[in-house]
């Protein structure tokens, strides 16, 4: 079930806000794209107009002159009509192509660089007529419409003020010589225009961290989503427990070749098998080098046998240590004293084995405390019937 907009009150993951941005959502703000064209259009225009105000007069004095190859040579003045409009396409290119640079270069400094194919494809969802009229009553398009309104307000007034202020002298202009009155209109137009940037500047200055907030307001997620999200970057937690078993059934089948290095191997009697090994110079305690159950505990005993490692039947010992002992880690303290007494057990074995003392009797059978037993808990928990 998806959970309700009340309920996403938590940021945004990193996860979340990188498949945002893949799939084109990222933060973008409309009046600083207005403010970046309207701006970049009038400095450019600004800087185009004297070059292709000389040009054009400069062609339209060509267009006008008549002499007699103008009569005799008709297409002399197709000619020249051609050049005057390759002067005004040239600069219309020239001009587009700075609006629409500035433009890109607006969207990308509002919410970055985004290689995103999925905002442009058809979305035939679009055209359901009852999801676009429930889209037209959103928290953006509302937030859209006052700001709009309020943008619409301001500059019906400023312009009202502007050209009530300047009506007079603009009146005035066609008493003064044609270039004086073109000097006047340009900075009347430049004062208009620099208002009117003005203007936009400031709402920009408002629209983008709004966009911004209204952005990862949109992309809250719910606690239900974010462990959902944890449960799909971590995995199923069952898949995981089966993952780490596997992964250790593979290393201590791995840990068979450390066997022909052990003092002595312990089994229960057939179920599990480990294999013990203690070097008082370079350890400060025994150490679990090989171990394994079933058919991985007989191989432990054959490969033992074969490199006469000697191997005893001590069930509780030989079960505490699979369950609590980690390969190549010194053993738990709680069963030092167990391991101990096997440990002097065969030292005295192979001392007589090499004729320097008398056949020790039977193995010990150490005390093992019953919450190392795995046995004695599950025995503990079975359910009395």
């Amino acid at each position: 079930m998806e959970s309700s907009s009340q309920d996403r009150n938590l940021p945004a993951s990193e996860r979340k806000l990188k498949k945002a941005r893949d799939d084109g959502q990222v933060t973008r703000s409309r009046d600083l794209s207005h403010l970046a064209v309207l701006g970049a259009g009038a400095l450019g225009l600004m800087a185009l107009a004297p070059l292709m105000f000389e040009r054009l007069k400069l062609q339209l004095s060509q267009q006008l002159a008549f002499d007699a190859s103008a009569i005799t040579q008709p297409g002399m003045m197709l000619t020249r009509l051609q050049d005057m409009a390759m002067v005004g396409l040239l600069g219309c290119v020239v001009f587009a192509a700075i609006t629409m640079t500035v433009a890109a270069l607006s969207a990308v400094a509002a919410g970055g660089w985004v290689a995103s194919l999925k905002p442009i494809m058809p979305d035939f969802s679009r055209l359901n007529p009852l999801k676009g009229f429930g889209r037209m009553f959103t928290k953006d398009k509302l937030s859209e419409v006052v700001k709009m309104s309020f943008i619409t307000a301001v500059l019906i007034a400023i312009g009202t003020t502007y050209l009530s202020s300047s009506m007079h002298s603009l009146a005035s202009l066609v008493m003064q010589p044609s270039a004086a009155a073109i000097h006047h209109l340009t900075d009347w137009l430049k004062a208009g225009m620099g208002l009117l940037l003005l203007v936009l500047l400031l709402v920009a200055m408002v629209d983008v961290p709004l966009q911004s907030f209204l952005h990862k307001s949109r992309m809250k997620m719910s606690h239900q989503e974010v462990k959902q999200e944890h449960k799909e970057s971590d995995g199923n937690p069952q898949m995981k427990s089966k993952l780490r078993r596997r992964q250790r059934e593979i290393s201590q089948g791995n840990s068979v070749g450390a066997v022909p290095k052990a003092d002595f191997v312990l089994m229960n009697p057939t179920h599990f098998a480990v294999a013990i090994r203690y070097d008082d110079k370079t350890m400060r305690a025994p150490q679990v080098i090989s171990k394994g159950a079933d058919l991985l505990a007989m191989k432990i005993r054959d490969v033992a046998k074969l490199h006469s490692i000697p191997v005893l039947q001590s069930p509780m010992l030989a079960r505490a240590l699979y369950a609590n002992a980690e390969l190549d880690q010194d053993i738990p303290a709680s069963l030092y004293t167990a391991v101990a007494q096997v440990l002097a057990y065969i030292y005295r074995l192979k001392a007589a084995m090499r004729g320097d003392g008398p056949m020790p009797g039977d193995p010990p059978q150490p005390f093992i405390p019953a919450e190392l037993d795995p046995l004695s808990k599950v025995v503990a928990n079975t359910p009395a019937t």
